[in-house]
């Protein structure tokens, strides 16, 4: 098992939800990845996210400072059911 850290502090909503979805995908099933963010919003977005992944998430650190996420890649990747058509015709 490996983890991966991401460090997101200093970004405001919705930057980071939207990093730690791109970082998920280079994420290994049965791997981490450690979050590190500063937005308090990333509380609310963040285990939204990993809901909709199917993966597992964890609060390991919240202060005033910063929020740590832990997040268990459980699925192998992470669907675009939420992207973009692509236009034809």
């Amino acid at each position: 098992m490996t983890t991966t850290k991401l460090d997101l502090t200093g970004l405001k909503c919705p930057l980071p939800a939207l990093k730690t979805r791109k970082a998920l995908r280079g994420v290994t099933a049965g791997d981490f990845l450690e979050v590190h963010c500063t937005d308090p919003l990333s509380v609310i977005d963040i285990p939204a996210l990993i809901q909709e992944t199917g993966d597992k998430v964890e609060i390991t650190e919240r202060s005033d400072v910063r929020i740590v996420f832990l997040i268990e890649k459980i699925n192998g990747a992470i669907d675009n059911s939420n992207a973009a058509s692509p236009r034809t015709g």
